[in-house]
């Protein structure tokens, strides 16, 4: 059986979530490989709204088994805040497996992102503020902590002493701000691992042997391509590999494992936080399609921004990570539009460019080039076979299909489980 990853085609929040738990009753493994609560899925069953930041989604399936893996960067605080706000909805979190090599966020690095942030100023990235890019930074300087260490109070205590010298020397001397004590932070991190610790496994192990034993796994990242910190739109881009290729690293499952990649997209474009975004609308056009699309982020609440869908970073997005299927979510926004916009390529200081361009300099540079599609006023939220769609609305679809490079097998005309309409099988 394989591994099928789930990957956000461009700058994150195209509901990966809705598409993790749409194929979740249908797989034994559902996989978190990459991120930190940066970032956030919502899930929508029946009258019932899940937000959920470090969990899986097949957190809320019927019998998959959700693994946090060791790409992950984790603040247990954070963790354990939402498996008992799960619990306290009728939602058990007792599957749950968390790798032991899973690295992570510390209170200093939460202290550090902070600072950092509002010493830059206008040069600033957008981060959250939740500790995510430090802890990657120290786990790539091997200064990080991992889940394994809170099973050994002397090793924890050792590795904060080791990291602390250094980094309350930054905090005082470069930003006066107290430092950050060891003893307290160990004895709260022991507490956390009291709790974290019938997790914990060798889940890369574990994984590799349910795809010998026929076991079907779904691999879901954060974030997404334009994200992605070799890939993204640098530096404007999160700590880790959210592409397909971050999955086999964040997972410990070798690259001949993955079968299939589902990318997810939305019918427009959203970004959140500071970087080049060519599509992107100003003034009413824009806050029009925040407000269709209920553009907010689950976690943080900032406004996302908003643009026409960009089918220049959706074919980036099919090259960098062997895109096999797409599924376009949130097509039902678009309703009542009597031209629906598509970028289909950029102009960059009059050269015309159909792929990405290559330097930083020319993607801030790049301008739109658009196509024009007929829309359809018809409420299409209630439709439930792509028969049932507008002709134009179809047309749209297919639209796309030519101009991303893969096949679009399924669309979203709502938020809930049940409004996906299948136009070939995704598994």
């Amino acid at each position: 059986m394989p591994a099928i990853v789930i990957v956000g085609a461009q700058w994150g929040d195209e509901g990966k979530g809705k598409a993790t738990d749409l194929l979740g009753d249908g797989v034994d493994y559902v996989v978190r490989y990459q991120g930190g609560n940066n970032a956030g899925h919502t899930v929508v069953i029946g009258d019932e709204s899940y937000a959920l930041h470090l969990l899986p989604s097949g957190v809320l399936s019927r019998h998959a088994i959700p693994v946090i893996g060791n790409g992950v960067v984790i603040d247990p605080a954070v963790l354990l805040a939402e498996i008992d706000g799960l619990a306290d909805r009728g939602v058990s979190c007792d599957r749950l497996l968390i790798s032991a090599n899973a690295h992570l966020i510390m209170p200093h690095q939460i202290a550090l992102d902070k600072v950092t942030e509002r010493y830059l100023g206008s040069a600033r990235i957008g981060t959250t503020g939740r500790g995510i890019g430090p802890a990657y930074g120290d786990k790539v300087a091997r200064v990080g902590i991992r889940v394994q260490d809170l099973l050994d109070p002397g090793i924890l205590r050792q590795k904060l002493d080791l990291v602390l010298r250094e980094k309350n020397q930054v905090l005082a001397k470069v930003y006066n701000r107290r430092g950050i004590d060891a003893a307290a932070v160990t004895a709260k991190y022991l507490s956390y691992g009291e709790r974290i610790s019938s997790y914990v496994a060798d889940t890369g192990l574990v994984l590799n042997q349910a795809v010998d034993q026929g076991k079907m796994v779904l691999l879901e990242g954060a974030q997404a391509t334009l994200l992605d910190v070799d890939h993204g739109s640098y530096p404007f881009v999160t700590s880790s590999s959210p592409t397909a290729g971050g999955a086999c690293a964040g997972s410990g499952l070798g690259p001949t494992r993955i079968t299939k990649v589902i990318g997810i997209l939305k019918a427009y474009t959203t970004r959140v936080g500071a970087g080049p975004f060519p599509t992107e609308l100003a003034g009413e056009q824009g806050e029009w399609l925040r407000q269709a699309g209920a553009e907010y982020g689950v976690t943080t609440g900032r406004p996302r921004r908003t643009g026409w869908f960009d089918a220049v970073i959706a074919r980036y997005a099919t090259r960098v990570n062997g895109i096999t299927d797409y599924f376009v979510t949130k097509l039902d926004v678009l309703s009542g539009l009597d031209k629906v916009p598509v970028c289909v390529a950029y102009d960059v200081n009059g050269s015309r460019h159909d792929e990405l361009p290559m330097t930083q300099t020319e993607f801030h540079h790049a301008v739109p080039v658009y196509e024009y599609f007929d829309g359809w006023p018809d409420d299409i939220s209630g439709a439930k076979d792509i028969a049932d769609l507008p002709p134009n609305a179809r047309a749209y679809l297919e639209a796309l299909e030519v101009m991303i490079g893969a096949p679009v097998a399924a669309a979203g005309v709502g938020p809930r489980r049940d409004q996906t309409l299948q136009l070939r099988p995704l598994i």
